[in-house]
């Protein structure tokens, strides 16, 4: 089991603020109490009937917080917390020594953020600030690839091994991994919250990602793309594993390609992965044992680790084609998908495949051509024409959170039986209001992508997927959302 903890960051405006978010979070192990955003700071009051052991923290502007005091009033707030009694105060590292280290070092986390890129002087950067004699040396560093994350797990293994504590995380979405894996990472504990770019939200943490019953034998599967914080697949595939009590974790992989992905997958074990845009062609032309559907499409949407190397499928057709087939019979139907990327290739496949009459509309003429040549589809005209369709499927995003009053279609030519939209965030569409109170009948993403999950899952854990867990997960993640 995990070896790290939990440490909730809490922000607030006023002190009685900090105080109830404070006691509030109850999957915290320890607590960050950010004192710069106070506005009517009492460090007593922010410490007195604590329940859980603190970190006080009061970062400067410069230095990603919100202080604006100047230096001497946060070197007093700090000494002040300590003379309250607060477990730990956190200290910025500025390339040498702080007399408030040595007269308190059981008590200090020393720290050190760089927001711009992952400094050449990690290495050394540690070794200064573990001179100091510090309790906890924390290294916060931005990442814009996932093999960003390798010197980190270098760096924080190596100390964990010589019985040091530290925190060495990734910021951004490429560090979510350092944040959710952070035994790897040989951190004592993890920050969780909302204060820092690539924070996780405790409970979603705790629960969803179940990050005390990690080790370092679990394995590791992800969805990759970029960007991926968006995606319903952590809570659906997490919420899988849990239900059939498989030691395995999802993440939210942000890769800056794919090269970047394979790179990342072999250093740290990747046993599979969901792949979402950009990357289903480049991962297609990069795998050589595909599955019928993916080389005919020339894009595959899931990934699986085998002895042989990477194994690649196509569920994107299968995933469309079961919620619609279940409930009509499509054959003969005049079919016209809006959309000429890789998903209106799998769509189009698939509607070809069944029967229907099936058109490609495009913006751009000569991607609907190439996306056509794949199915044998016809090329349509855009903007799509009133009274040529039966079915129309919005293969675009257009539609998706936060623009949500688009629509790749006006009301007035919303005239055909049914409209099928890709898009699942929202789960109801300004395209499908649009098409209800025109009279047709209306499909939405979500259940191409729960129906294409579960294909994966089955897929991965030779285990059908449990009944109305992955529903389940995903309506209540699209609830969250929108809160």
């Amino acid at each position: 089991m995990a070896q790290s903890q939990v440490c909730v960051t809490v922000t607030a405006t006023t002190t009685d603020q900090l105080r109830r978010r404070r006691d509030a979070a109850v999957e915290a192990d320890l607590i960050e109490l950010r004192l710069d955003g106070i506005e009517d700071l009492d460090v007593l009051g922010a410490l007195q009937g604590r329940l859980k052991p603190v970190i006080v923290t009061c970062r400067s502007v410069q230095d990603g917080g919100s202080f604006d005091g100047g230096e001497e009033a946060r070197r007093r707030i700090i000494a002040e917390a300590l003379e309250c009694g607060a477990e730990f105060v956190d200290i910025e590292w500025n390339g040498s020594p702080d007399s408030r280290i040595a007269a308190h070092k059981s008590r200090t986390v020393l720290s050190s953020h760089e927001f711009s890129k992952l400094p050449k002087d990690l290495g050394c950067r540690y070794a200064a600030m573990r001179a100091t004699g510090a309790a906890v040396v924390k290294i916060a560093v931005q990442t814009k690839s996932l093999m960003d994350l390798m010197p980190l797990a270098i760096l924080g293994q190596r100390a964990m091994q010589d019985g040091e504590r530290a925190v060495i995380v990734g910021m951004g979405g490429p560090g979510v991994a350092s944040r959710i894996l952070a035994d790897r990472f040989g951190a004592c504990w993890s920050y969780a919250g909302n204060a820092a770019p690539g924070q996780i939200d405790p409970d979603r943490l705790v629960r969803e990602f179940r990050f005390r019953e990690l080790s370092n034998s679990s394995e590791v599967y992800g969805v990759v793309g970029n960007p991926v914080m968006h995606s319903l697949s952590p809570a659906m595939h997490n919420a899988g594993f849990r239900a059939i009590s498989k030691d395995a974790v999802y993440l939210p992989l942000e890769a800056a390609d794919v090269d970047d992905f394979f790179d990342f997958a072999d250093v740290f074990g990747i046993s599979g992965a969901s792949i979402t845009s950009p990357f289903k062609e480049d991962v297609h032309s990069r795998v050589r044992d595909s599955d019928l559907i993916g080389k005919r499409i020339g894009a595959v949407n899931t990934l699986k680790k085998t002895r042989n190397g990477w194994k690649a499928m196509n569920f994107d057709v299968d995933g469309f084609l079961e919620p619609l087939l279940s409930r009509f019979t499509i054959d003969g139907w005049r079919a016209t998908v809006v959309g000429a990327g890789g998903a209106a290739k799998a769509v189009s496949v698939g509607l070809v495949d069944s029967g229907a009459q099936t058109r490609i509309c495009a913006r751009r003429q000569e991607q609907a051509e190439e996306a056509a040549k794949v199915s044998g589809a016809m090329v349509g005209t855009f903007p799509v024409e009133p009274g040529t369709w039966d079915l129309l499927v919005n293969a675009t995003p257009v539609g998706t959170a936060p623009r949500t009053n688009e629509s790749i279609l006006p009301a007035s030519s919303l005239d055909g039986r049914l409209v099928y939209d890709l898009v699942y965030n929202p789960s109801c569409t300004r395209l499908l209001k649009d098409a209800s109170l025109s009279g047709c009948r209306t499909l939405g993403g979500l259940e191409m992508l729960i129906a294409q999950a579960k294909r994966q899952f089955e897929w991965w854990t030779r285990v059908h997927a449990p009944e109305s867990v992955f529903e389940n997960a995903a309506e209540r993640d699209l609830a969250s959302t929108a809160e």
